[in-house]
């Protein structure tokens, strides 16, 4: 059926399978690339190996790039797909930084948009109670937690200028950044500056519409993309909605890179699924980390009391981290006449352009 949908063509055929993908009665799903057995359409991606320390990869809680896979997709030049490289363990320290550290200020959540800025100081603490001690009904009140739709950091994207602004500006977190920067360097880019953050969180019952990322001042540098938790299904287009998108799957660890021609090029997340091992985590989220971390390391051992919450939290939700770099260096935000924005969040259903009448991942909705 998804073969069929993707022949037909002609307009907005990427709609077309965001719908197909949307679907909630088990739609077929033999025709998303899975890269943990490539077809072929998929071929191996080369690596700058020797740009990243073994020491650096292992502070930033990676193996060593020698170890990794990278993947590249036919028809996509620039589009860079590296299977979970990171170190047992060092996943635990992304969520619960996603979950406790990056929502608390002076970052943007959605929840600011509604409530008063001291009931958003400290969701942590405000949900983990009611977290750990929850059950499986749906009919049980929601934490803060679990009504977080999105997070900004460093430049705060402006949800409704769709621009970033130099007055509108906070501390992009130092772990993050080094972790950015050394997926970008084995990727070949090296320089990368971690600029501007916006994480997801996303449940079951979420999409991201179609949308193109094309906010940033400098389109030359990679977007990078980190996922964690539950999979999803995730589709990359063309420069035109009519170019019917390929589908692929990703999962908990896994890292996108969108690059040179992939950069602006139309992509969505339709569905959130379960983990195909089965299991309420995947096995790569049951790992512990090792007692011996290296000097310098960005990674952070978390309490078993931190990793309940945060592991009962990924039982049904899934958080992805986009990273981008804004400006070129030596490069400045141009002025702007008579508003400052403050990027604040979308007025609409979603940071994103939305083209589905489906529930929708709605990021500012409470």
């Amino acid at each position: 059926a998804a073969a069929a949908l993707t022949r037909e063509g002609g307009e907005d055929a990427f709609r077309r399978l965001f719908r197909f993908y949307r679907q909630r009665d088990a739609p077929d799903l033999r025709g998303v690339v899975d890269f943990s057995a490539p077809g072929a359409q998929v071929f191996r991606s080369q690596l700058s190996i020797s740009s990243v320390s073994d020491q650096d990869a292992y502070r930033a809680g990676l193996q060593p790039v020698s170890q990794w896979k990278a993947y590249g997709l036919n028809g996509y030049p620039g589009f860079i797909f590296i299977p979970n490289p990171f170190l047992p363990g060092c996943q635990r320290h992304w969520v619960r930084q996603c979950l406790k550290l990056y929502p608390q200020k002076p970052n943007v959540c959605n929840l600011d948009l509604h409530m008063a800025p001291e009931k958003t100081i400290d969701l942590w603490g405000q949900s983990k109670e009611q977290l750990r001690r929850k059950g499986s009904s749906k009919w049980e009140p929601r934490s803060l937690l679990e009504k977080l739709r999105w997070v900004t950091l460093g430049y705060h994207y402006n949800w409704d200028t769709k621009k970033y602004s130099a007055n509108h500006h906070t501390p992009f977190p130092s772990d993050l950044a080094f972790l950015s920067e050394q997926v970008a360097t084995a990727c070949g880019f090296r320089g990368f500056q971690a600029q501007a953050g916006i994480l997801n969180y996303y449940h079951f019952d979420s999409s991201l519409g179609i949308h193109v990322d094309e906010s940033e001042l400098d389109h030359s540098r990679p977007l990078l993309s980190f996922s964690f938790g539950q999979s999803s299904i995730f589709l990359l287009g063309g420069l035109k909605r009519e170019e019917a998108p390929t589908a692929m799957f990703m999962h908990s660890g896994d890292i996108m890179v969108m690059s040179g021609l992939s950069r602006l090029l139309y992509h969505a997340v339709p569905r959130v699924l379960p983990n195909p091992e089965g299991t309420a985590l995947p096995s790569c989220l049951d790992q512990a980390l090792s007692s011996d971390l290296p000097v310098g390391s960005v990674i952070e051992h978390s309490s078993d009391e931190d990793w309940q919450v945060c592991a009962k939290y990924l039982q049904s939700s899934r958080i992805n981290m986009t990273i981008r770099q804004v400006l070129a260096e030596g490069q400045k935000f141009p002025e702007e006449s008579g508003t400052k924005g403050t990027g604040q969040g979308p007025s609409k259903d979603s940071h994103h352009e939305e083209n589905s009448r489906a529930k929708r991942h709605k990021p500012n909705t409470v």
